[in-house]
């Protein structure tokens, strides 16, 4: 199954929602990729307020190498988009930080 982009989901609390907005700002900047709605209260299965960031696979090794030096104290769950949301959630995610129980019930 071929990986066709990434996603970047910035995790925060309501305190470090001016942080994430910072981190979404230099990624759009740095690398030009999409940012998302900023979610206050968990959505998906997200656990807490989260941001999307959409990059294409040519992107993410870049992407990860910075962003594990810029996401200061943030967690950032990454997964490749592969067309299966269950697999993407579980079987192709890197964490940076801290990571964090999904709710994968959303996708029975």
């Amino acid at each position: 199954m071929a990986i066709r982009g990434y996603h970047a989901h910035i995790y925060f609390d309501p305190p470090e929602l001016e942080t994430a907005r910072a981190f979404a700002k230099a990624a759009y900047e740095t690398f030009n990729v999409p940012v998302g709605h900023f979610h206050t209260a968990p959505v998906g299965p997200h656990p807490r307020g989260s941001c999307q960031l959409s990059m294409r696979p040519e992107q993410f090794a870049e992407f990860a190498a910075w962003a594990s030096e810029a996401r200061g104290d943030l967690t950032i769950f990454a997964h490749g988009l592969s067309g299966n949301d269950l697999d993407d959630h579980t079987k192709y995610v890197i964490w940076f930080g801290q990571s964090e129980a999904l709710d994968i019930t959303i996708f029975d």
